[in-house]
């Protein structure tokens, strides 16, 4: 059975202080009636609500009551627990998506995440919400030579076909990698546009904004255990909470790693997959401080991601290659309140084995907590989710890349990428 939330989760650093609407309920009861219920309060649901209500804004309707329906603490489940990298994949996902399905579908998607920097920043900018938002270059460093190769052979094919993203990396390799870098072996590198911010800022600044509008009702610990598969005979959705009963004209489930436990359909499509990150302080300024975010790429899963705080500490999360070998810690696995083994290890002395002049900074960790990450995707497929919902607009004309539209074909399909990329990499390991 898919799993619910877990109680008592580790604290991430982005919730040492926790917001005033972190455990709030507009109201003492939940409503028994509204015209959309959200079930979630991370970076996909606050993000769906907001180009709702902007969206009525601009068209001047009468907006929708809505109800966030929260498990745990708003903002508690993945979106509070990444690295806060805002960063697109202009080039590696889009090459394999080339192989796949066509250069068309590569050079949508990648220029989808690659909208996402500006349009993040745009709502920030226009909200007054303060976030942290930084806008930087993320070096995306390559381990092994091997690893370069293809990963530079895939840009170049990008490049041949002309799309326009992977024409604007820089690249460079051998000597002048880990110069560029400062990533201590590096084989090559590629450099690109990203951000990077305070994701639990960010989600509870909108929600407030959202909570300011009138129209919007959130009710944190309250997990939804049940929706009826039909709706009544009014037309509307019955959702089980443990705190009652709420009716809905429409429902939007942006559950991320929970969503089989309510809809099974996605058993095996939607899998959860825990990670690691921490938070490192330097003890002396390093010789060569971080400007830049990073991707640190070991193998083509294993990896570490990277993004230096405004005050001179940094965020890591990954750790994979200490763990993956493991399915179980990681595949399928919500348990947030425990850490997975290995990951301390891996990031004890992380800053002074990987960078050139952090050997005497001292750095060492001063958080750590059982995380995930991946924000390059959500908010403008929120925003086409909410043109479908109040609008009735269709998927095709939503903006989101075509290849995410969740099928039947897509469901029916047998294939688990994860674990077949797990397999294969287990296979290797064990005839090296």
């Amino acid at each position: 059975m898919a799993p619910f939330p877990v109680s008592n989760s580790t604290v991430s650093f982005w919730r040492q202080n926790t917001h005033v609407l972190d455990d709030h309920r507009t109201t003492p009861e939940v409503p028994a009636e509204v015209d959309i219920a959200v079930i979630g309060t991370g970076y996909a649901g606050v993000s769906t609500v907001y180009h709702m209500l902007q969206s009525c804004k601009e068209r001047n309707a009468a907006p929708p009551s809505i109800v966030f329906l929260e498990a745990r603490q708003a903002c508690s489940g993945a979106t509070g627990r990444n690295g806060g990298h805002l960063k697109p994949d202009p080039y590696n996902h889009p090459s394999a998506i080339a192989a796949t399905h066509g250069v068309e579908a590569a050079a949508e998607v990648a220029k989808f995440e690659v909208d996402h920097v500006a349009a993040v920043k745009k709502a920030v900018d226009d909200e007054g919400i303060n976030c942290d938002l930084v806008l930087t270059r993320c070096t995306d460093t390559f381990l092994t030579q091997d690893l370069n190769l293809r990963m530079q052979q895939g840009i170049q094919m990008l490049r041949d076909h002309q799309v326009p993203e992977a024409e604007r990396l820089v690249c460079a390799e051998g000597e002048q990698a880990e110069q560029v870098s400062g990533v201590k072996g590096a084989k090559g590198c590629v450099s690109y546009t990203t951000a990077h911010l305070f994701p639990y800022k960010l989600v509870m600044g909108l929600l407030s904004k959202l909570l300011d509008s009138g129209v919007v009702n959130l009710q944190t610990h309250t997990p939804v255990s049940k929706v009826d598969k039909s709706p009544d005979p009014e037309g509307y959705i019955v959702i089980t909470t443990a705190r009652g009963v709420v009716r809905a004209k429409k429902l939007i489930y942006a559950t991320n790693a929970y969503t089989a436990a309510l809809l099974p359909e996605f058993e095996g499509k939607i899998v959860p997959v825990r990670g690691v990150c921490c938070h490192i302080v330097p003890e002396r300024e390093p010789a060569s401080p971080l400007t830049n975010s990073y991707i640190i790429r070991q193998g083509d899963l294993e990896y570490d991601y990277l993004i230096p705080r405004l005050d001179g500490s940094i965020i890591v999360g990954g750790a994979k290659s200490r763990y993956y070998h493991d399915k179980d810690s990681w595949y399928g696995n919500v348990e947030d309140d425990k850490m997975i083994e290995g990951g301390k290890a891996h990031f004890d002395g992380y800053m002074q084995r990987t960078f050139r002049g952090w050997e005497d900074s001292g750095a060492s960790i001063s958080k750590i907590w059982t995380g995930s990450h991946g924000m390059p995707q959500v908010f403008l497929s929120a925003k086409g989710l909410a043109a479908m919902v109040l609008q009735g607009e269709s998927f095709a004309n939503t903006g989101i890349p075509k290849i995410f539209e969740a099928t039947q074909q897509r469901l029916d399909n047998p294939r688990n990428a994860i674990l077949e990329a797990w397999e294969a990499g287990q296979h290797t390991k064990g005839k090296s």
